[in-house]
């Protein structure tokens, strides 16, 4: 049924606890939550516990949005239980938090709505009755989410950059909104950058789009210029007071070894970001009072070279001391195992592993709204990355429209949010619902522990995490057609807590 204006907001006066979804069925089992002008839901404050509970929330393909159920102890286990696991209080890696991407494409589809629908959007991702966002990814100028090839110093051979300036779209289409998730997350907030491309006067094709390098010997003139770029940009958002957590080298540098690619792209090896990391970029960002304290992130490409890479870069002293972290991206994961992250995480404990860009639909180019087989698909990928040693893990765009764009070169993806800006509303998809079960309820500086199970289940995914404040929390994912009965042993006693995980959904269980 298309509900109104009018029932939208009869639903607000339901009370001020919190405002649920309002579903909108637009195929058989493919849900959206509407959200217009006067209405948009949020989330159920968690009840208070007394000794011997526990909560849990659940979502399912059939409609449920974090639905909430109380669950007391029991001495025993249930005979008919499929699938048993004790939490444990060993740990292994902290976790980060989630974020989303600021593209050109994010700040155009915000344009095409009111502010206060472009006010809640931000909030449903940053504020503490949204997704308690930590991250944002900011694109060092343009990407193929944006309406044309730009960067921040287009004339040929200006190696002083002296005609460097941030560009429009950074005033109208970023910089706004970043603001406002400053104001929601305050000091929770990490943003972080990535370059799709040098100027083309700078690269081997004379293209920003397309396969190409820099220009010359890795440290010769173009790196040097290069390098003093990012000092700019850095600088120039500083005087918007916009301050950045980590920049990555280069997003895909792979990509640019690619010659019919069809966007901003340029060409690394390993060995190049090692050299130029160690050579230039390194110590000219420390030796700035701007850019000293900002991370500086390797790869940023998919999970096949993460063990290669890492090892290039990592095991190079004079390189590592510059290195924070390695970013990966989820495009090509089943081509690769997960077991590569662990092999990296393990050779490589001091620097952090982070998923800096996933999303659905870039096989298809096209948003599907309601799908829940994609919101199955971050499920699987956030739990899978987690076990094996991901620390955090950023969406990319923040809201598309209802095609999946604006995107130049027709690259269009799948997004959380999808902007109908002729209806006049946005929809919340289960992908967003997904991100919740982890976002809201794994705070920052939780830390992954290693649960143990007694009896598998093929149709259950899980991962389990001990909060700062103790707080045993555990996300379990339910891939199969049947309904499942779980029962979990907490990590302190002896006590069990069972309950059912509907076919097709995603739990959090928090004790």
């Amino acid at each position: 049924m298309w509900l109104t204006g009018l029932s939208l907001f009869s639903l607000l006066l339901i009370g001020d606890c919190f405002n649920p979804c309002v579903k909108r069925t637009v195929k058989a089992e493919h849900i959206v939550c509407v959200c217009n002008t006067t209405y948009c839901d949020d989330f159920e404050p968690l009840p208070t516990l007394l000794a011997g509970e526990a909560i849990l929330l659940q979502s399912t393909r059939s409609g449920k949005r974090l639905e909430q159920t109380k669950i007391s102890q029991s001495s025993t286990v249930p005979s008919d239980s499929s699938f048993t696991l004790k939490l444990s209080k060993n740990t292994e890696q902290s976790i980060m938090g989630f974020g989303g991407g600021f593209t050109d494409a994010v700040g155009i589809n915000l344009l095409t709505i009111p502010k206060v629908m472009r006010d809640m959007i931000i909030t449903s991702y940053y504020g503490e009755k949204g997704l308690n966002y930590v991250f944002g990814r900011v694109p060092m100028a343009s990407t193929d989410f944006s309406t044309y090839a730009y960067s921040y110093d287009d004339v040929p051979d200006d190696f002083a950059l002296k005609n460097f300036s941030l560009a429009n779209e950074d005033f109208i289409y970023k910089i706004p909104f970043i603001k406002q998730a400053q104001d929601l997350a305050g000091d929770r907030l990490k943003l972080f950058t990535a370059p799709w491309a040098a100027p083309g006067w700078m690269k081997t094709n004379g293209n920003m789009k397309g396969a190409g390098k820099l220009i010359g010997e890795v440290n010769g003139k173009y790196y040097q210029t290069w390098t003093q770029y990012f000092i700019k940009f850095f600088e120039e958002y500083h005087k918007q007071g916009i301050d950045f957590w980590a920049t990555s080298m280069q997003n895909e540098p792979s990509n640019g070894f690619i010659p019919t690619f069809q966007w901003q792209t340029m060409y690394f090896t390993a060995e190049m970001e090692r050299d130029w990391l160690k050579g230039l970029l390194g110590p000219a960002m420390r030796g700035n009072n701007i850019t000293k304290d900002i991370n500086i992130l390797i790869l940023d490409d998919q999970r096949f070279n993460v063990v290669s890479w890492s090892n290039t870069i990592l095991d190079d002293p004079e390189a590592a001391k510059y290195a924070s972290g390695t970013a990966v991206h989820w495009y090509e994961d089943n081509e690769t195992p997960a077991s590569f992250l662990t092999a990296a995480y393990k050779r490589h404990k001091d620097h952090f592993l982070i998923y800096t860009e996933s999303c659905n639909g870039y096989l298809e180019h096209n948003a599907i709204l309601g799908d829940w087989g994609r919101a199955r698909n971050y499920a699987h990928s956030i739990i899978t990355d987690f076990t094996n040693h991901v620390s955090g893990w950023v969406d990319w765009n923040l809201c598309l429209d209802l095609q999946g764009g604006p995107n130049w070169v027709g690259n269009f993806v799948d997004a959380p949010i999808l902007i109908d800006k002729d209806k006049v509303e946005f929809y919340k998809q289960p992908m967003y619902y997904i991100l919740a079960h982890f976002s809201r309820y794994v705070p920052v500086g939780s830390k992954r522990t290693e649960d143990t199970v007694s009896k598998v289940h093929n149709d259950i995914e899980h991962v389990s995490f001990l909060s700062p404040e103790g707080k045993q929390i555990l996300v379990l994912h339910n891939t199969g057609n049947e309904n499942v009965k779980l029962t979990v042993q907490s990590s302190v006693d002896s006590f069990y807590y069972s309950f059912i995980s509907e076919k097709h959904s995603i739990s959090t269980f928090i004790l």
